[in-house]
């Protein structure tokens, strides 16, 4: 079965006005943890495409709409990311960083153990979910949008997913599980499921399930005792550009 993209909530028909106040295009994309942006033309540009591309889908976002929404001249995106290509990627670093900023400031904030900061992601997840304005996540929209051998997107992907991967097999190995590898891989199933399932029903709830599953993986992989004293962790990775981003 073939689904029409403009039925999907990350692809909603255009409603929003064209030209956008000051406030609403620094905002970005519009949610709680979208990148926020200042007002010259580079960052007009960044702002107005994130908001078009995670809104309505980075195929049926043209450039024209983009300098609309931006106020500016088509000559300017140009010259600021070469082509519609570059600014897709730009966007998707922006907001991938700004994501994991906020994300590991809320985790920075819980109280517990290692098992407790990993099942503390899903009512991160939760929070973010619930957000009126919540769209997907822009890198699983992306790699549903684009061909399935776009290096280039894959590899932005990857960067974006290495932090949250890393920092779960460090909360794991604190938390005495037997294989930390396998728990990060078990989390990107729950996590991305998640998300999508969130994206599709715009029901928060998903990240209550999802919490669960990850309870019931935790009791059944971590062995009595085995925890580190205190259940200490590294701590958030940097959430500025990523080991492997592209330039």
């Amino acid at each position: 079965m073939t689904l029409d993209p403009v039925s999907c909530p990350a692809h909603r028909p255009a409603e929003a006005p064209e030209s956008p106040d000051a406030d609403a295009l620094q905002r970005g994309a519009g949610t709680l943890c979208s990148a926020r942006y200042d007002r010259s033309t580079r960052e007009r540009l960044l702002s107005a495409a994130a908001w078009l591309f995670c809104h309505h889908g980075f195929q049926a976002t043209g450039v024209d709409a983009i300098v609309r929404r931006a106020g500016t001249a088509k000559t300017s995106l140009y010259k600021h990311f070469d082509s519609k290509d570059g600014l897709i990627e730009a966007v998707l670093e922006r907001e991938g960083a700004a994501w994991r900023g906020w994300f590991f400031a809320e985790i920075g904030t819980v109280q517990g153990d290692a098992r407790a900061r990993l099942l503390a992601v899903f009512d991160v997840l939760e929070k973010w979910f619930a957000d009126p304005d919540f769209f997907g996540c822009p890198f699983i929209n992306a790699v549903g949008e684009f061909d399935a051998g776009n290096a280039r997107i894959r590899t932005l992907v990857a960067a974006h997913k290495a932090d949250l991967n890393g920092w779960i097999m460090a909360q794991a190995a604190a938390a005495g599980v037997d294989d930390p590898s396998l728990t990060a891989e078990h989390f990107t199933v729950l996590i991305d499921g998640a998300i999508v399932a969130a994206q599709v029903s715009q029901n928060p709830g998903y990240a209550v399930h999802a919490r669960d599953l990850a309870a019931l993986h935790l009791d059944r992989h971590c062995a009595p005792g085995r925890a580190r004293r205190g259940g200490h962790a590294p701590s958030a990775p940097a959430t500025g550009r990523l080991t492997g981003d592209i330039a």
